[in-house]
């Protein structure tokens, strides 16, 4: 009498070889979702910097417009036009040349912000 193969019997590399496909294909997602969640937080970042630079130069004219001068500093601008500045975050960098002429403006983003 023959013995019949198990055909339920798999041996330890067709279990291997048959984990390989799953383990690769969740690996790829899980990179894709990392690599998307670092672009998010890249591009965020950024977007905090641009919108707090636009609303300094926003609140800077508009002080110009209502007072007829570009206000002497940062703090007259958040205390007086509503622009709130996160300081752990970012680094503003104001110089005013004269009343008359328009404030160089500076965001920095600093370290560990």
């Amino acid at each position: 009498m023959k013995r019949s193969k198990n055909i339920y019997k798999k041996g330890l590399s067709d279990i291997l070889k048959s984990m390989i496909l799953p383990v690769v294909f969740t690996l790829a997602v899980v990179g894709m979702i990392a690599f998307g969640l670092n672009q998010t937080s890249e591009s965020s970042r950024s977007e905090g910097l641009r919108v707090l630079e636009d609303s300094l130069m926003r609140a800077t004219v508009k002080c110009y417009a209502v007072e007829g001068r570009y206000p002497e500093s940062v703090a007259y601008i958040e205390n007086n036009y509503g622009v709130h500045i996160d300081k752990a975050k970012y680094a503003v960098h104001y110089e005013i040349f004269a009343s008359n002429l328009f404030p160089e403006i500076t965001v920095v983003e600093l370290l560990g912000g």
